[in-house]
């Protein structure tokens, strides 16, 4: 499979100021920029900088980030499936996750994630895969948002329509033990009907149990 990794870049003015937003990076430029101590969602943030720049170096690893000046203050990322996850349990080569996104709260209520989203979408490579992405509510901000689950899930399906996600049912023991969590998935206009045949097998892997 090949991955495309052509840049895209946009200026997004915000009422805290002008942002770029850009991608994908690969790890060295990702390592030149600062990362923003407020980016705390999923690890600390030298770690997860350090991370962030090891996927950019990954063959399928995309990341798009926004950033003022030279300091990153979101990204969203897309690698395949953590091995551990029922979604790599089918090997798919067009099948990506987008695994993480992340804006300080500075900038949330800018549309950042929806332009980060956006970009990330923008390549015509994108109709070749299956782009995922499950969603948590442990992984939600709740308290620094002040929002309740079912308002944050909403702001969180916005944000994925935004990149052409819609929701998809799933038998997914994790998905399944809270109403708030779902899947969410683009399907590409060239994604051959067999790959769409393994990702409904994914989907459903319970079926027969019962």
């Amino acid at each position: 499979m090949e991955y495309s990794k052509t840049y895209y870049a946009k200026e997004l003015q915000t009422l805290s100021g002008t942002l770029i937003i850009e991608g994908p990076l690969n790890g060295q430029k990702m390592a030149s920029y600062e990362f923003h101590e407020d980016l705390v969602a999923f690890r600390p943030p030298a770690l997860q900088h350090k991370a962030l720049i090891e996927i950019a170096d990954l063959p399928e690893g995309r990341i798009f980030i926004a950033r003022e000046n030279q300091t990153i203050v979101g990204y969203v990322t897309y690698l395949y499936p953590d091995p551990l996850e029922r979604w790599s349990e089918i090997k798919m080569d067009d099948l990506i996750e987008l695994g993480a996104i992340e804006v300080i709260p500075k900038y949330r209520g800018a549309s950042v994630g929806k332009n980060l989203i956006r970009l990330s979408m923008e390549d015509d490579s994108v109709e070749d895969f299956i782009i995922i992405t499950t969603e948590y509510y442990w992984h939600w901000d709740l308290k620094g948002t002040g929002l309740n689950i079912w308002d944050y899930r909403k702001i969180m399906e916005k944000m994925m329509s935004a990149g052409g996600l819609v929701y998809f049912a799933t038998d997914d023991p994790e998905i399944s033990s809270h109403p708030a969590n779902c899947l969410m998935a683009r399907i590409g206009k060239r994604v051959p009907p067999e790959s769409i045949q393994k990702f409904d097998q994914l989907r459903f892997m319970n079926r027969f149990m019962y």
